[in-house]
C-alpha cells in the first residue's frame, strides 16, 4: 500500500528523464475538462525543469496532444497524448492511429445516455470518448456498465479512472508511451521518473520501475506500482520546484 511509501528524495531527478501526467498531477482536477487553467508559474517551472534536464521532460496524458500543447503554450515539450496512442516531439505534429467507426458508435451511444442524466458529460476525443460523472456520482454504476458493454461491442479498450469511464482504441497505454520515449537516444542512458495520480498511470509506474527508475503517486494512498508518494498537486509542484533547484 502507498501509505507506507516515502516521499521522493530531493535528488531523484539527477540523471533522470521526467515524465509528467497532467490532470491531478500538475493541475487540480476540474469539474469539467475544459475548465482547467495553467498558471504562468507552472509554465515557468516546466521551462526550468526542461532546461536543467537537457530537454528530458515530457507530458504523458489522457488528453490529446493538441489539448496539452494548447494548455501549456508557449512552452514546447514532447507530449504523449490519448493514453499513449499519439506521441509528438516538442512542437511537432503527433504520430497517430486511425479513428475507427467503433469510436463514433460509442460516442453516439454515450451521448444518448448522458442526454437523460443531468451532470453526466461526454468528452469526444480524437481516438476515444470519455464519460464523466463527477457531477452525477449516482450514475457511476450505470455509466461503467454501459461503457463495458460498448467496449466489448466495438473492440475498444475500457479505461476506468477518477469519476470517468473512457473508451479508446486498443494497443497503447502510458507505459508503452514511456517505453517508446525512453528508447530515444537522449533518454536511453537515463532513469525514468514518472509522476501521476490515477489508476491510468499504473502502467507508466510499472514501466519506469522496469527501466530502473521510479513512479511517484500523487494523492491518497492506494495499491500502486509507484515507489514514492506525495499528498496532492500542491505537494507535487513544491517537490518539482525543489528538484529544479537541486538541478541548477
Amino acid at each position: 500500500m502507498s501509505d507506507t511509501l516515502p516521499p521522493p528524495p530531493a535528488d531523484l531527478l539527477i540523471g533522470a528523464s521526467l515524465f509528467l501526467d497532467f490532470d491531478g498531477t500538475l493541475v487540480e482536477i476540474a469539474a469539467t475538462p475544459d475548465a482547467v487553467r495553467v498558471s504562468d508559474a507552472l509554465r515557468q517551472l516546466l521551462r526550468d525543469l526542461d532546461a536543467r534536464l537537457a530537454g528530458r521532460v515530457a507530458i504523458v496524458s489522457g488528453r490529446s496532444v493538441s489539448e496539452i500543447a494548447a494548455l501549456i503554450d508557449p512552452v514546447r515539450l514532447p507530449i504523449a497524448g490519448s493514453h499513449g496512442l499519439e506521441i509528438a516531439a516538442a512542437g511537432a505534429p503527433p504520430i497517430v492511429p486511425t479513428r475507427t467507426a467503433g469510436v463514433d458508435a460509442a460516442l453516439s451511444a454515450l451521448r444518448d445516455f448522458a442526454a437523460d442524466r443531468p451532470g453526466v458529460l461526454v468528452e469526444d476525443k480524437p481516438f476515444g470518448v470519455g464519460l464523466h460523472y463527477r457531477q452525477a456520482p449516482a450514475a457511476e454504476d450505470e455509466a461503467r456498465a454501459l461503457a463495458g458493454r460498448l467496449a466489448d461491442e466495438h473492440d475498444l479498450h475500457l479505461q476506468l479512472g477518477k469519476m470517468v469511464a473512457e473508451l479508446r482504441l486498443p494497443g497503447a497505454d502510458k507505459g508503452s508511451a514511456l517505453n517508446a520515449m525512453m528508447a530515444e537516444p537522449a533518454r536511453a542512458s537515463t532513469r525514468p521518473v514518472f509522476m501521476g495520480d490515477d489508476v491510468t498511470d499504473e502502467a507508466a509506474f510499472a514501466a519506469a520501475c522496469d527501466l530502473g527508475g521510479a513512479g511517484i503517486l500523487i494523492g491518497p494512498a492506494r495499491d500502486t506500482a509507484a515507489r514514492f508518494r506525495l499528498d496532492d498537486v500542491s505537494a507535487a509542484l513544491d517537490w518539482l520546484r525543489a528538484g529544479a533547484e537541486v538541478l541548477a
